[in-house]
This record gives C-alpha cells, sequence and structure tokens, in this order.
C-alpha cells in the first residue's frame, strides 16, 4: 500500500479552508474543513492516545491530499458540508437516507406551484423540509390543497400566457379548488396573499391563515355569496382538523427543532422534532452510519446536513451535546434565515424534557433497528445451510468470497474477488487486482499472490474475515489459497475450490472431489459465485485490453501501424466484435489487404480464447 508522504504537510496552507484526504485509487475517503489547514491535516499523522480507531485506521489509507482555501470558517463549514453531500466519503459521518428526503416546494413563478420534490433546484423557489415521514408530509399537502385554491397543473403563468389566452381553465375551477389564475381570474396580488398564508401554514402559523379565512367568510356572506361562505367555512373547519393531529406540548409559541440521538457501535438514530407555535408539528427520523466517539462532530454533521436544502429553519435549536463549530452554525442558520436562530443545550425545564424525550424517541427507534437487525441475522436462507451440510462447515458461509484469474494471451494477468452475503452480491465489496508478481501463465502463482494480498489487508485493517473462501480451479489452487492464509496464521479461515468442468469441489484434506448432488442448492450458490467472479475478471481484463490499444499485439502484425490500431480499435469497441467479422468486411471497412484483415481477426480469436 502507498504512504503519504509527509513532506506534503509543509505545503498545506495556513489559511482557513477543506481539506481532502485521498487513497491510492484517487477517491476521496475523507474531506474536513479547518481554521489552520496545516495544524488539522497535520494532527491526523501524530501518534498520541487520543487518537479514534477511525481515524488511525484512516491515516493507514491517505496517500494524497488536496485542499480548498476560502475566506473565514463560516465558507469552510458551507464547502464542507456542500462536498460531504456530493462526495459521500467513506470515513465521513454519513446521513444514510439524505439522499432521497423528499421537500415541499413552492416554486419562483408569478403564480407559484406547492408540490413534493425530491429534486431541489437553486432558481430562488423556497424548500420545506426535509420530511422523513412521508406520511405526515403527504397529510401536510392533502391539507394544503383542502384549504387554499393552489393550482395543481404544470404550467408557466405570466401576463403574457394569461393575455395570449394559451391555457383554458380545468376540472379544479369548476369544483372551487382553484381561482383559474390561468385566465386571470385571479389577480397576482390575491395569489400571492395566499401563497404567504401557506408559507405561514408550513410554519405552523395556523392563525394567520383562520383570520384570513374569517374575514373572506364575513365578506361573502355580507355580500351573499353563500356558496362562497360555505367554501370558507369547510377550509376552517380543515384547519381545525389538521390542528387536533398536532400534539400540545407547551404553552410558549416559539419556534424550535429538538435533536436528540442514539447509538450503538458506528451506527445511529437521529430524531428531530419540529415544534411550531405550542405544538409538535412532525417527528423526522434519520440513520447515521460511520460514527466516532466525537458526539460535537455528529451533531455538527447533522445540523449542515439536515438544514443544507431548506427553508424550513426554527429561531432555536435544542440539542443533546453541543456541537462543533456552534458558533459558525449560528452565522450559516442566521443568514439562511435572515433572522437569529439560536443553538441551546438546555438543562433544566421544558426544553430539557423535550430534549430528553428527542432521546427517548431515538433510543426506542434504535432499540427496533438492532432487534429486526438480528432477526435478519437469523434467517439463514436455505441454499447457505445447504452449503454448509454440503461441505460440513460448523457454521453457515453467511459471508463468502470468490477468487478468479483472468489473462490476455499470457499478458496483463488480472484477479477479481467477489463477495456474495446471504446468497446475494454485495458489490460494494467487489475487488479488483493487477497480478504483480508472476510472469507469463501461472494461475497458480497468481492465485497465492492475490489471496495473500486480499487477507492482509484485511487482517491489518481487522475489516473482518469472510466465513468461506472460493477459488476457482482445483487441488493446485486450493493448495495455493491454503498457502497464502496459512502464511498469514489464517489457515483456520475455510477454502474452497470450485473446478469449471466437472464442477468438482475440492476441500484442503481430501485428495478427491467433494460428493455433491449436481442439483443442490449449495452447489448452485458455487456455481453463481464462480459465474460472477468469472464475469468480473473478464469485465476488468476488457478495460485493461482497450486501456492499452498502442501497445496492442496486433502491432505486431505486419501491415497494422500504430494509426490503424487505433483506427481498428476505436471503430471497434470490443475484441469480440472484431473476431466476428468477416475477413473481405473487416478490409474494406479498414482499407487494409484481406490478408492483413485475416490476420487481425485470428489474433483476435487468439485473444478472447
Amino acid at each position: 500500500m502507498a504512504q503519504f508522504n509527509l513532506d506534503k504537510i509543509k505545503r498545506v496552507p495556513t489559511e482557513p479552508g477543506v481539506y481532502f484526504f485521498k487513497n491510492n485509487n484517487n477517491d476521496i475517503i475523507y474531506i474536513g474543513k479547518a481554521k489552520h489547514l496545516r495544524n488539522r491535516v497535520r494532527s491526523y499523522f501524530q501518534s498520541n492516545k487520543y487518537q479514534t480507531p477511525k481515524n488511525i485506521s484512516m491515516a493507514k489509507r491517505i496517500v494524497d491530499i488536496e485542499w480548498l482555501v476560502v475566506r473565514n470558517e463560516v465558507e469552510a463549514l458551507l464547502t464542507e458540508a456542500n462536498l460531504i453531500k456530493q462526495h459521500q466519503p467513506y470515513y465521513n459521518v454519513n446521513l444514510k437516507d439524505d439522499k432521497s428526503f423528499p421537500f415541499i416546494r413552492i416554486t419562483n413563478e408569478p403564480f407559484p406551484r406547492v408540490f413534493i420534490t425530491r429534486e431541489i433546484v437553486r432558481d430562488g423557489s423556497k424548500y420545506f423540509g426535509p420530511y422523513t415521514d412521508v406520511i405526515y408530509l403527504r397529510r401536510t399537502l392533502k391539507a394544503i390543497r383542502r384549504i387554499f385554491p393552489v393550482r395543481s397543473c404544470d404550467y408557466f403563468i405570466d401576463q403574457s400566457v394569461i393575455d395570449a389566452k394559451k391555457i383554458s381553465l380545468c376540472l379544479d375551477y369548476h369544483i372551487k379548488k382553484c381561482e383559474g389564475p390561468c385566465e386571470g381570474l385571479a389577480t397576482k396580488s390575491h395569489y400571492k396573499v395566499m401563497i404567504d398564508n401557506i408559507i405561514s401554514f408550513l410554519h405552523g402559523k395556523t392563525k394567520t391563515s383562520e383570520n384570513y379565512i374569517k374575514d373572506q367568510m364575513k365578506i361573502a356572506s355580507k355580500q351573499l355569496r353563500y356558496e362562497d361562505a360555505v367554501i370558507y367555512r369547510d377550509q376552517l373547519l380543515a384547519i381545525k382538523e389538521f390542528k387536533k393531529k398536532q400534539t400540545k406540548i407547551n404553552a410558549d409559541f416559539d419556534d424550535r427543532d429538538v435533536i436528540g440521538y442514539a447509538k450503538e457501535n458506528d451506527f445511529g438514530i437521529v430524531v428531530i422534532v419540529r415544534i411550531r407555535n405550542g405544538r409538535i408539528a412532525s417527528r423526522e427520523k434519520l440513520s447515521i452510519a460511520n460514527l466516532d466517539e466525537n458526539d460535537a462532530n455528529l451533531i455538527k454533521t447533522v445540523i449542515t446536513q439536515f438544514y443544507f436544502d431548506t427553508d424550513f429553519i426554527p429561531s432555536e435549536i435544542c440539542v443533546q451535546h453541543v456541537p462543533d463549530s456552534i458558533d459558525e452554525l449560528m452565522v450559516w442558520l442566521k443568514e439562511k434565515r435572515g433572522k437569529k436562530v439560536k443553538i441551546n443545550l438546555p438543562q433544566k425545564g421544558e426544553k430539557a424534557k423535550q430534549v430528553r424525550l428527542a432521546y427517548q424517541n431515538a433510543k426506542l427507534l434504535l432499540g427496533e433497528w438492532i432487534i429486526n437487525k438480528q432477526k435478519r441475522k437469523d434467517l439463514i436462507p436455505k441454499m447457505i445451510q445447504q452449503l454448509q451440510d454440503d461441505i460440513q462447515l460448523k457454521s453457515p458461509p453467511r459471508k463468502i468470497e470468490c477468487f478468479d484469474i483472468s489473462h490476455l494471451g499470457g499478458t496483463n494477468t488480472v484477479a477479481s474477488m467477489v463477495c456474495f452475503i446471504d446468497g446475494k452480491p454485495r458489490k460494494s465489496n467487489y475487488r479488483k487486482y493487477n497480478i504483480k508478481s508472476v510472469d507469463g501463465i501461472d494461475d497458480f502463482a497468481s492465485i497465492r499472490e492475490v489471496v495473500f494480498r486480499r487477507y492482509k489487508r484485511v487482517k491489518e485493517e481487522g475489516s473482518g474475515l469472510p466465513d468461506l473462501i472460493v477459488v476457482d480451479g482445483g487441488k493446485g489452487q486450493l493448495s495455493m489459497g491454503v498457502s497464502a492464509l496459512r502464511e498469514l496464521g489464517l489457515d483456520y479461515v475455510p477454502i474452497i475450490s470450485l473446478a469449471k468442468k466437472l464442477e468438482e469441489v475440492f476441500m484442503p484434506g481430501y485428495p478427491d472431489p467433494q460428493s455433491i448432488h449436481k442439483q443442490s442448492p449449495g452447489l448452485i450458490l458455487l456455481r453463481q459465485l464462480r459465474d460472477e467472479a468469472h464475469r468480473f475478471a473478464i469485465t476488468f481484463q476488457r478495460q485493461k485490453r482497450n486501456k492499452s490499444v498502442s501497445e496492442s499485439v496486433f502491432i505486431d502484425i505486419k501491415g497494422m501501424g500504430e494509426k490503424k490500431v487505433q483506427k481498428l480499435l476505436s471503430k471497434y469497441k470490443d475484441i469480440e466484435i472484431i473476431a466476428s467479422k468477416l475477413d473481405q468486411d473487416l478490409a474494406k471497412e479498414l482499407s487494409i489487404s484481406k490478408a492483413v484483415a485475416k490476420e487481425v481477426i485470428k489474433t483476435a480469436k487468439r485473444i478472447i480464447s
């Protein structure tokens, strides 16, 4: 594994900014912010007893660092939050669901629309949320449509559209669910008053809407518009019905969000209780992963990610633990809200009770998650149970890793490792390898190298060994895999091989293959593993094959220079296509002789055989 050159730290600036740690695949594995970039980066490479296990693990994988200097700490906070949301680095605290959070959007149009969206468009629209309880979200939108005659169509409407009479009244107008702005029957100013009331309603301030509707009902009654008065009465009843479903919890009418969390190892549940106008408006739940012991960093991450896209920000946020960068957070939230936002850690009184309530909710939800996880863990698929029985394992092989070797005519040898958990592919755990220590065709030595490299790294990381290792091949490949594990002191890990032709399963210590029924679900699972490892290796081999086109074996063919090879491989993206061509067709398409074309096709067939 490549190591980080500590001399690079000297080049890191001392200004505030954001830093990116990268691994040997050039992937961003961590993003952080700092008031003093160089000091913060240096702290990760200093040996001391205060380093968390996560930081120790991460530091081993850092091979490069990049940074971005910004004007101040608030800008660093925002940049960090935006980039974490974009890249989802492995070692950052991860809000597992935040990519799919829905919002209520009020569009930035002369006659705005109100609808549910999961896509944030920075065009001046207002966003309320995020909502993790979709049932509550739909109930809220349904209440808005019952109370306010907001248009439901997708048209863009302005005065020029109205004047040109491009849109006609729809059914909603005739059943009194829309006031007909498309034909100019509702003025822009009148429609804006309704949108302002919707915004107040979403902020939990229903009194404003109630007073407005009452006034409209009285006016309608005085003007003998009894049908309109009945509609206003029904709107008032809809507001009261909506309020009944919100629990009244305190006498003050301040808006606040209360954040509580509970965690188990590196996983946790965060509960955010939204209190509006003295009532619980909603309870949002977030799943968070990749935690460490830093509770202050956890709360900072929750606040920055949860409020990043929303206009639904209260005047106060009560927390279970004081977050990192609290001053910068309050400055940022004030800029977003347009008014001061306090972040408090209440010690007593009603607010402290509310924080404890949020914590208790989070603790209960975490308990449910642990129980459900255990239930899932206890449900062992039948094919796993059958495989355990077929090869006489002490425990069910729930996590299986399978290796395959692929080469291109003895060159560019590669290996693949695929992972199945409970009988299903776990593609995030797949790995591919360039074979480094083997020259020519030697599948035995290649298997030994890749098994050794894989489990040497797993042992160093402490990331968890598989329940079963499978190598593609016969007794020779198996003995090489056993040899690699023995050198690592891991020869207690079960390992088998699966030969291609007769589907024979070999196990250490047995000279003959195991007698397993050809239709056994266990053997079928092994075939699936072997075939998936082969597919993954071939895919990687093709990528390498196409990447090194200029050094291709086609250049050795007389009559094929570098330009013709480039033309060949740019025209035909896959070697299989070349192998399937007819001599005369390839000669015509590349402007080469039939003899040369024949040799090209022959070479292509040799490559893929």
